[in-house]
């Protein structure tokens, strides 16, 4: 009997390829020293430089949060590959002069991505021409206090202002009664004109208080399509004859949202229909400045993953962000802006923003601002259905 000589075929070939690569990858780890496999298994970024401060060696968490390889930046120095400016090389040379460990909080830096991130740094002497640095980008905790100081003002506001309205409403129903029992009563029928204006500033106070409150029955929960409410806000506002140019930059792939159409209309609108007028009540770029641009509303919608909204973190959030390029906000106002009864503008009621802010409230949602010459943005963060995560 003859022995048969069998060709492996390409699968198994594939399959034992695979196999000894993984092998190889193991021993490639168990060869390296315990402090290395330690290190690029940290979250927190390090990067190791020598004494001309150039890059010896980083972490995983380091490529990633600088958005580069270490084969790529490898003897590049920080000010080349991060963006630091001279103040932070300082603090780095003199770490390494002085054999002295440095912090730095909250510095800014601006990554391969042309990202700017705010960052903890700590610069450490691991010998007289090593230099140990650690880097803790603080964004994330950042944004997540501003969410909880905007979210606890939000409450206090919201529980000042139902007390006010029980004190307020309660006596202005004993007025309109009053009102409506002397008008009975009165000898002159040219009187009654008096009491008449009494009932109607009544009414009128009540409306206010009404509006204060905001939507007193909770959101609908049904699918919204998020491009159809941006739709309707350009719709309105068009049939309003604003000389404002409104224009929209969608993402068509952003799911629908579970909510209440008309309260999220209603909290886009407010937000876009105080941008139209403050626009409007400022002066256009003219002949000074030829080359200025009109001014223009910009309806944009985007998804944020792995994004923290209070203390609960979201695999998909929706933003719909409202940006005009206006003057911006003045800055007295922006910590104030989202209370009831604070406007900017002579003729503003001061209720939008606190009625919007509480709508997103009842979504789970919150809407952030940010304001510059040139550039105001407001963000309705919305979290999408079934994408909760983690509590942080």
């Amino acid at each position: 009997m003859v022995a048969q000589h069998r060709t492996p075929c390409s699968r198994c070939l594939h399959q034992t390829g695979a196999v000894i690569a993984e092998q190889g990858d193991v021993l490639q780890m168990a060869n390296k020293p315990m402090h290395q496999r330690l290190l690029e298994h940290l979250n927190t970024a390090v990067v190791v430089l020598d004494s001309q401060l150039q890059m010896v060696w980083m972490n995983p968490a380091a490529e990633t949060l600088l958005a580069v390889s270490l084969v790529r930046v490898k003897g590049s120095t920080p000010d080349n590959m991060t963006g630091l400016d001279d103040t932070l090389i300082n603090v780095l040379r003199k770490a390494l002069e002085e054999q002295h460990p440095y912090t730095q909080r909250e510095a800014e830096i601006i990554n391969a991505a042309h990202e700017a991130l705010t960052v903890d740094f700590t610069a450490t002497p691991i010998s007289a021409n090593e230099l140990l640095v650690e880097i803790e980008p603080r964004d994330r905790l950042m944004q997540i206090s501003r969410e909880e100081a905007l979210i606890a003002r939000q409450e206090a506001v919201k529980v000042l202002t139902r007390g006010l309205a029980h004190e307020v409403k309660n006596p202005l129903g004993g007025i309109r009664g009053a009102a409506q029992l002397l008008e009975r009563d009165l000898p002159e029928p040219q009187m009654v004109e008096f009491t008449r204006i009494i009932i109607e500033e009544v009414d009128r106070l009540r409306d206010l208080v009404d509006r204060m409150l905001g939507p007193n029955r909770p959101p609908l929960q049904a699918p919204v399509n998020v491009h159809a409410v941006t739709e309707r806000v350009r719709a309105l506002l068009q049939a309003e004859g604003s000389a404002i140019t409104l224009s929209a930059d969608y993402d068509p792939s952003l799911p629908e949202v579970i909510g209440d159409e008309g309260q999220l209309i209603q909290a886009v609108l407010n937000i876009a229909r105080n941008a139209t007028q403050a626009l409007n009540e400022q002066p256009q770029p003219d002949s000074p400045q030829p080359d200025a641009a009109p001014y223009e509303i910009t309806l944009r919608t985007r998804a944020r993953r792995q994004f923290t909204l209070g203390h609960e973190r979201h695999r998909l959030v929706c933003e719909l962000a409202i940006i005009d390029n206006g003057p911006g906000i003045p800055e007295s106002l922006r910590e104030t802006l989202f209370y009831p009864m604070v406007s900017g503008r002579a003729e503003g009621s001061g209720l939008g923003l606190s009625i919007a802010q509480g709508i997103l409230h009842q979504h789970q949602g919150l809407i952030e601002c940010d304001s510059r010459p040139g550039h105001t943005e407001f963000r309705l963060l919305i979290p999408l259905a079934g994408t909760s995560g983690d509590h942080t």
